[in-house]
């Protein structure tokens, strides 16, 4: 029995193991199975290869004949890759099915109210505290704009600071 003829036994029983534990019901023997299933597909292109040869680098003494393919082995890291991915999504599906399991009669409807309630409740404190901050801006301003209303401490006596927030002195003694 050869190197080869070993190999495409290994890879018709992980063909067979792989397809018959993908029936089942459950989740985690279908993953199992897959897992199986792209084994035996990355031994069925290792074998599809062809016989091992040199390094796929051209020298000037090496003849092009006797150069391994690089295309399998590129074939392979890609089918690791895809297998790797297709693995963590059936994980995240059996992580579901199990929590949702978990809940029981309830399913999927989880209540939001509480977190509905807190988020609005700290919203509202945002909105305070942020009114809060304006209106002791508002006032330093007021005490800064109240002494610089002579005009040797200023250019203007702070008249482009008011215009500039749409006040006069007027409408300042007016709220007085």
């Amino acid at each position: 029995m050869t190197a080869s003829l070993t190999l495409v036994v290994l890879m018709a029983v992980l063909f067979g193991a792989g397809i018959s534990i993908m029936l089942e019901r459950s989740l985690t023997r279908v993953l199992i199975g897959f897992l199986l299933v792209g084994n035996a597909v990355n031994i069925l292109i290792y074998v599809m290869s062809g016989a091992p040869g040199l390094a796929p680098i051209l020298g000037e003494d090496v003849d092009p004949d006797e150069i391994s393919d690089p295309l399998p082995q590129a074939f392979v890291l890609t089918a690791i890759v895809i297998n790797l991915g297709i693995t963590a999504f059936m994980l995240a599906l059996i992580y579901r099915s199990w929590w949702l399991a978990q809940l029981g009669a309830k399913g999927d409807l989880v209540g939001d109210e509480a977190e509905i309630i807190e988020d609005a409740e700290e919203t509202a404190d945002l909105i305070r505290s942020s009114a809060a901050d304006d209106q002791a801006i508002q006032e330093l301003i007021e005490a800064s704009d109240e002494g610089s209303l002579s005009p040797s401490k200023g250019t203007d006596g702070g008249s482009s600071l008011r215009q500039a927030q749409g006040t006069t002195s007027d409408d300042r003694e007016g709220r007085s």
